[in-house]
């Protein structure tokens, strides 16, 4: 397994993940997402993997795309209330079905951790939905630990 900065050549593959992940949040969530619809364009993947400040990593078998990371630059630049630190967000991290449990996942986050530190960056963020326990247990087993808390009461 390789793992690469995503191309336009990967997007369709990418879908086909992004359509995974989002599935596992509407069984979890049918009130706020809408099952096998799309987060993102073609369009707007390809944007993204343009965009120096939003790298897309990519994890791969041969030809065939098995994981991947989305991350986000951060920074609260002349805020008045928060330092200025570099933090680097992982929007979405995904293993492709079929490929779970085969470390992929560690090794993908692994490798952003790197990434963020070799770049400088503070720290690595991201938001985990409590609906998908295994997601949580996942980061919880790579170090991560909570910083802020979202709550919400349903009216």
């Amino acid at each position: 397994m390789d793992i690469r900065r995503a191309r336009k050549s990967d997007i369709p593959q990418i879908e086909e993940l992004l359509l995974q992940v989002l599935n596992v949040h509407a069984q979890g969530r049918p009130d706020l997402f809408v099952p096998n619809t799309r987060k993102y364009t073609s369009a707007e993947l390809e944007e993204i993997i343009g965009d120096e400040r939003r790298p897309v990593f990519v994890a791969v078998e041969g030809e065939l795309v098995v994981g991947y990371a989305f991350c986000v630059y951060q920074q609260h630049v002349n805020s008045n209330n928060m330092t200025d630190v570099r933090t680097l967000y992982i929007d979405d991290l995904c293993v492709r079905e079929g490929y779970r449990g085969k470390h992929i996942g560690s090794t993908l986050y692994n490798y952003v951790i790197d990434f963020a530190r070799g770049q400088g960056f503070y720290n690595v963020t991201l938001n985990v939905w409590s609906c998908n326990p295994s997601a949580q247990s996942f980061y919880e087993k790579m170090g991560l630990v909570p910083y802020k808390v979202g709550m919400e009461k349903i009216l």
